[in-house]
């Protein structure tokens, strides 16, 4: 919210996941938002003084990874079993990133989206941290 003409940048905790359109609660974390633009270079005969750099393709350098602590419902899981099994189903996905509000503000979808690493909690008997269970998403484009 702007004061008296400032504008502070928005908290990185205030954001929510969307699988295919729905709105999965609970993420603690979710990292891996990266695309970059491939340059090339070509040298011109003659000119030595420098050398031109024009842009290639978009790449994505990470995976999505996703975090959250593990409650009753196994959707991720399940979904990440049917990759196992050989059933790659893709998902749109996006991070979306709220003011204090709970306006959104930003908009970051991950397309053809579809799991390819789980990773469970680490269990500790003298510790009281929560269950956490990470996922991480191969796709095939970011759109802002």
């Amino acid at each position: 919210m702007p004061t008296g003409g400032r504008h502070d940048p928005f908290p990185s905790f205030n954001f929510a996941v969307e699988i295919s359109g729905l709105t999965v609660a609970g993420f603690s974390e979710a990292s891996g938002l990266q695309a970059e633009i491939e340059v090339q270079e070509y040298r011109e005969g003659g000119v030595n003084g420098y050398i031109h750099k024009r842009a290639g393709a978009a790449r994505y350098p990470s995976n999505l990874i996703l975090k959250r602590g593990i409650g009753d419902t196994a959707e991720l899981w399940s979904w990440y079993c049917k990759v196992l099994q050989g059933t790659i189903e893709r998902k749109s996905l996006a991070v979306v990133l709220m003011d204090s509000a709970g306006a959104e503000k930003r908009r970051w979808t991950f397309q053809n989206a579809y799991p390819v690493k789980w990773a469970g909690p680490d269990f500790k008997a003298q510790s009281s941290e929560m269950a956490i269970e990470s996922l991480e998403l191969a796709h095939e484009g970011l759109v802002f």
